[in-house]
């Protein structure tokens, strides 16, 4: 997805309840700036919104980084940060080449394949050992996603595979997460923010579509509501654990379906609906397996 990463800046204990909320509550916002991207790109280009939506979020983070700036000069891992936050880049990039062809709904179906694409991809990546139930899972996973893009069929467009391929860029960037996890949550949003804006920077000399006034205030609210979702995130995740509130990032899918339709008018096709619930159940037995290995 077009959003900001999820990483703690601190945390603090409370309820799980209110942690749930919280983390329902942003992945809504984070749905809304997706939704709010695609409206955008169909007026101006990918380049010049990742600049002024990275500029938003950068002065919302601005007191956050004024505190750290001495440990944001100096990171853990340089190489590794610099691979993620190339590999972010590419993946809003993408992904907001992919909201200008398709629903949201249905970009959104293949960013929920995200779990399949990380299990298979860390047993090459990562040397992680996968049971043959998890297995099992990928590849009925990936029978949702063929089901989604029917490739004989007129869906198979060329943005359903720039879709397919920034679910697989967002997949890379969870698995490489896991190998900077030294880095703090500050330094990986400072970083991508800025990475992030540098690329669409890079493009502004080749084309440039003047903004009115109102969109000038549009595309930075994307970095404001994307910082304001992770906020939200970043506030569950301290009131409750990653292993409670996970599941219920699958909302964005159906959140996605109402703006898409509220919007654009778009309704998901039947093979949308069934590609999802293959997916989405593929992906959730992946997650409670995995938790039940952890717990053995």
């Amino acid at each position: 997805m077009a959003a900001i990463g999820a990483q703690k800046l601190d945390g603090a204990e409370g309820g799980h309840g209110t942690g749930i909320l919280l983390f329902f509550l942003g992945m809504s916002l984070f749905t809304f700036n997706d939704a709010l991207g695609k409206w955008l790109v169909a007026d101006y280009t990918v380049g010049q919104v990742l600049l002024i939506r990275s500029i938003g979020a950068f002065i919302l983070l601005l007191p956050w980084i004024i505190r750290g700036i001495r440990g944001l000069l100096s990171p853990d891992q340089p190489w590794m940060n610099l691979l993620r936050v190339a590999l972010m880049a590419g993946e809003v990039a993408t992904f907001y080449f992919a909201v200008r062809g398709l629903p949201l709904a249905d970009v959104m179906t293949f960013y929920m394949a995200a779990p399949l694409i990380v299990t298979a991809l860390s047993v090459l990546l990562l040397g992680e050992k996968v049971g043959p139930r998890r297995w099992a899972a990928v590849l009925i996973g990936f029978v949702g996603v063929l089901i989604v893009l029917r490739p004989t069929g007129a869906a198979l467009s060329s943005s359903a595979l720039i879709a397919l391929a920034g679910a697989t860029l967002f997949s890379l960037i969870l698995i490489v997460t896991r190998r900077v996890r030294h880095t703090g949550g500050l330094g990986l949003i400072t970083y991508q923010i800025v990475g992030t804006g540098l690329a669409g920077a890079a493009t502004v000399p080749f084309a440039w579509v003047p903004p009115t006034g109102f969109d000038w205030a549009l595309l930075l609210g994307l970095g404001v509501v994307a910082m304001g979702a992770h906020l939200c995130m970043n506030k569950a995740l301290s009131l409750a654990p990653a292993a409670v509130v996970a599941p219920y990032q699958y909302s964005t899918i159906v959140i996605a379906a109402a703006l898409g339709w509220a919007v654009w008018g778009d309704v998901p096709t039947p093979t949308i609906i069934i590609g999802n619930l293959v997916i989405i159940a593929s992906g959730l037995f992946i997650y409670y397996r995995e938790r039940q290995l952890k717990g053995a």
